[in-house]
This record gives C-alpha cells, sequence and structure tokens, in this order.
C-alpha cells in the first residue's frame, strides 16, 4: 500500500502555516523560550497536523527537500576554519593593530567594522563575512568598554548591505542572477553605488543610535608589538587555505561547485594540518592527540544556531510546499495590474509603481521569512511582469534584489547572518534580545529601502549613468569632507 503523503494547497492549509509562522514570530520576539525549541515545536506541530489530520502541510520526505545543505554545511566548515585560526593568536594581532591605526577612539572602531564588513561582504558570502568579523569585533569591543551589541548590530547589518552589491555577496543575488541571466558585472554596475551610500547611511545612524554606548566608551591603549603570533606556521598553512576557499567562492559560477563544496574541502584541510603540525612539533600524549579536531567539533562549531537553520527551512518549506508564498506573490501581480488602471499610470509610472511593490513587499516579506525560498518561488512571477510592462523592466530585478537582501535586516530571523552573529554571540555569553535587533534592524532596514527607493525611482527617469555619475561625485565630496574633518578633529584633540 502506498502511504505517501501529497501536500494539500487549500485555503485552509496555507493559513495554518500562516498561523504557525506568525506564532514562531511572536514567541521569538517575547524571548520566553529558547528560540530553538520555539522553531523545534513549530516543525513537530507541522507534522503533527500532516500526518493526524486531513491538511498535509509537509511530509518528512518534503522536509529532506527543504533543507538547504548548502547552507548548514558551509556555515560549519567556516565556524571550523575561524575555530582553527583562533589557535593561532591572529584575532588578537589583528585587533591590537587596528586599534593601534584607529588610536583606539571608539567611533574609529565603529567605522572600521562597519566599512570592513561592508566591503568584505560584497566579494563574500555574508555569512562567511560575519564568522570571520565577529572575532575581532568581539575583542574590539571589549577593548573600548564598548557594550557588544554597539558593534555586533552595525557590523552584521553592514555584511547584510555589503553582500547586495554584488552577484556572489548574497544568496538571493546568485538565484537572481541565473533566473534572469544577469552576469558578475551587471550587479556591480547596477548595485554597488546604492550600497556605498547605504554603508554611509548606517555608519551615520549607528553613530547617532548608539551614542550612549560610545560616549561611555574610552579609547583603548594597545600596543601592536605585544600582540604575537603564537602558531605562525599553521597561521601559513590557514591562510593559504582560506585563500583557496575563498577562491572556490569566486569561482563558483565557473565550476558549478556550489558554495559548501570548497569550504568543506578547505575546512578538512585546515584540520589535518592542525594535526600535521601538532605531530611535527612534539610527540602529544593520547589527550592532545585528539584535542585539535574535538576542540573545533565541541566548542567552536555553534551547533544549537545550526539547528534552528535546519528547522527553520523546513517550516518555510511547509509555506512554499502549500503555496502560501505562492499566494502572496500572485496577489502583489494583481495588485500591480490594479494600480495601473486605479491611477491611469504611463508606461514609466506604472514600472516605477510595480518596482516600488516587488521592493517593499519583498523586503517586508524578508524581514519575516528566509529570503532564499521567497526569492526562489518569485523569480517566476518578476519574469512574467518583465514580460507584460514595457520600458527598462530590467529595474524589476533591482527591486527584487534591494527588496529581499536588505529587508533582512529587519528582524533578527530575516537573514543567515543574523541568526549567526546572534548565536556566536550568545555563546560568548553576550545576550542579544529578538526586541533590541529588532528595533535597530528595522530602523536601518527602513532607511536602505528608502535609499532604494530613491535609486529605483532615477535610475528611471534619468537614466543609469547619470544616476551612477551623480552617485559618485557627491560620494567622492562626501568622503572627502569627512575626511577633512576627521584630521581636523585629529589635531584639535593632539597634545
Amino acid at each position: 500500500m502506498d502511504h505517501t503523503l501529497t501536500v494539500t494547497q487549500d485555503p485552509v492549509s496555507q493559513g495554518i502555516v500562516a498561523a504557525i509562522i506568525i506564532a514562531v514570530f511572536v514567541l521569538l520576539a517575547m524571548e520566553k523560550a529558547h528560540r530553538v525549541l520555539v522553531i523545534f515545536s513549530a516543525v513537530a506541530l507541522l507534522w503533527f497536523i500532516t500526518y493526524f489530520t486531513p491538511w498535509h502541510l509537509i511530509t518528512f520526505e518534503g522536509a529532506h527537500q527543504a533543507l538547504d545543505l548548502n547552507v548548514l554545511l558551509l556555515l560549519a566548515s567556516m565556524m571550523a576554519v575561524v575555530g582553527v585560526l583562533k589557535t593561532t593568536g591572529v584575532f588578537d594581532w589583528a585587533v591590537a593593530h587596528l586599534i593601534e591605526r584607529t588610536r583606539g577612539r571608539p567611533g574609529s572602531v565603529l567605522a572600521m567594522v562597519v566599512w570592513f564588513t561592508g566591503l568584505l561582504s560584497a566579494v563574500c558570502d555574508n555569512v562567511t563575512t560575519v564568522i570571520f568579523v565577529y572575532p575581532m569585533a568581539i575583542r574590539m569591543a571589549a577593548a573600548t568598554a564598548i557594550r557588544p551589541a554597539a558593534i555586533l548590530l552595525p557590523m552584521v547589518i553592514a555584511s547584510n548591505v555589503g553582500g547586495t552589491a554584488t552577484l556572489i555577496g548574497d544568496p538571493p543575488n546568485i538565484l537572481i542572477g541565473s533566473g534572469a541571466g544577469l552576469s558578475f558585472f551587471d550587479f556591480i554596475e547596477n548595485l554597488t553605488m546604492p550600497v556605498l551610500w547605504m554603508l554611509v547611511a548606517c555608519l551615520w545612524f549607528s553613530r547617532r543610535y548608539y551614542r550612549k554606548e560610545l560616549a561611555a566608551s574610552h579609547e583603548a591603549v594597545v600596543s601592536a608589538e605585544a600582540s604575537v603570533i603564537q602558531q605562525p606556521l599553521l597561521l601559513r598553512w590557514s591562510l593559504a587555505i582560506s585563500a583557496l576557499i575563498f577562491a572556490g567562492f569566486f569561482t563558483h559560477t565557473l565550476t558549478g561547485m556550489p558554495v559548501a563544496v570548497p569550504a568543506a574541502i578547505g575546512a578538512a584541510m585546515i584540520l589535518v594540518a592542525q594535526d600535521w603540525i601538532m605531530l611535527r612539533t612534539h610527540r602529544p600524549t593520547q589527550g592532545e592527540r585528539v584535542h585539535g579536531i574535538l576542540n573545533v567539533i565541541e566548542r567552536e562549531i555553534e551547533w544549537p544556531t545550526l539547528a534552528f537553520f535546519a528547522f527553520l527551512f523546513i517550516a518555510v518549506g511547509a509555506a512554499v510546499g502549500t503555496g502560501l508564498i505562492d499566494t502572496l506573490a500572485g496577489g502583489l501581480e494583481r495588485f500591480i495590474g490594479w494600480g495601473r488602471v486605479s491611477f491611469g499610470l504611463s508606461e514609466t509610472g506604472t514600472l516605477l509603481f510595480a518596482a516600488m511593490m516587488v521592493l517593499w513587499v519583498s523586503g517586508f516579506l524578508s524581514a519575516l521569512i528566509d529570503n532564499i525560498p521567497y526569492v526562489a518561488v518569485t523569480i517566476p512571477l518578476i519574469a512574467r511582469l518583465v514580460g507584460g510592462l514595457t520600458g527598462d523592466t530590467e529595474i524589476l530585478w533591482w527591486a527584487l534584489s534591494l527588496g529581499a537582501c536588505l529587508g533582512g535586516n529587519g528582524t533578527a530571523i530575516g537573514a543567515s547572518a543574523n541568526v549567526t552573529t546572534i548565536g556566536l554571540a550568545e555563546k560568548a555569553g553576550v545576550h542579544i534580545s529578538f526586541r533590541e535587533f529588532t528595533r535597530y534592524g528595522a530602523s536601518m532596514a527602513t532607511i536602505t529601502l528608502l535609499i532604494s527607493s530613491a535609486f529605483i525611482a532615477s535610475h528611471l527617469y534619468l537614466g543609469k549613468f547619470p544616476t551612477l555619475v551623480a552617485g559618485g561625485t557627491a560620494l567622492l565630496l562626501y568622503l572627502l569632507f569627512k575626511g577633512i574633518q576627521s584630521k581636523a578633529s585629529a589635531v584639535r584633540s593632539s597634545p
């Protein structure tokens, strides 16, 4: 007898899934239970309803398909790589030199974290970026006595913003590039300028939002000469292997490898190098012999974060399988058609209306659910819109990219980098509440979406290149002004 269940796609099934996801969001905001327990219980409820009622929301087999092994293996592998790098002392060494370069001024430390994270995320997956930057950011916060959230939250927002600029910076962009036939340089040409302005806005807003924390901190006095690399041989091997990992990231569109593959290969290589160097330098005891690998597996890989991701993928898989996300996307298409008729919009006006709807709806939904499945479902919708509208319809793809990538800043569960950072901080004894993240993140999401709206309107009415030239000129003048202002401040503060 065939006991295979077929997922039901009726309104009741979609309503049940929507109610459960909303309940998860509310419980996470209330923080009455650990986030893993909340999402685990939600998945258990989905399965209970599936197998004991007429509404089949997601089967066990469907859960297998919903799990994104690429994301889970990428996270685990990069956590292992960073775990080995920690043992070399390179993060303490880097922090000492960075603080010495900024003279330990808290405002300069914050600026360095924001710009470094944002620019690195443009050429590296944003989750990988926060895993690498987090150890340095948390040490700089301790050295300057800044409350960790005042450094970590701008860091994770900058990672999501910076990742929006390129094809490989954020997973939704990879899907959009493939579905729309957009190249690596198409993303750079169209999204780099607004992203740079968003990083400026992130730093401006963060300095004002956390002005009390920055005022209460102090200038760190760290001697770079006092910090030394503890295991130089292991560091050389680790850096060489890390370079190969990033080369795999950059070329994954050519090789066809998912980004988790070079990460897993590199993690295995680094763990083998660590073990080989330990045997080469001295004769270890049995306890020391197993210490390296077990220390990384037990202490450096954040298993609760990986479990949260796994169950979250299953819950979102139910939303996709029951047709809930497809229903929401279809509603957007009907609303755009209504707007064109009701307001008597012109060709360009209709395109602007459609782009704004795509941008803001994508931003809102991506703050509540993972943006990867949302983008995967929405790509066919955008393709239909592109075929039904006239003018520079490519702007709809940029609206989808900006909305999906930036909207994830709105809540603690909106982007993979958010969950990863909160998990790493929690492990270090730093609690960042769902409410605190959402209060800061929603403000930044709104600011960046407003900048995106201005970019889209300028792109449509002024043209791509005039917008690029005007934005670039204004940015250069702003940075020049800030540089002069910073030098003047340094001269005034010097004895």
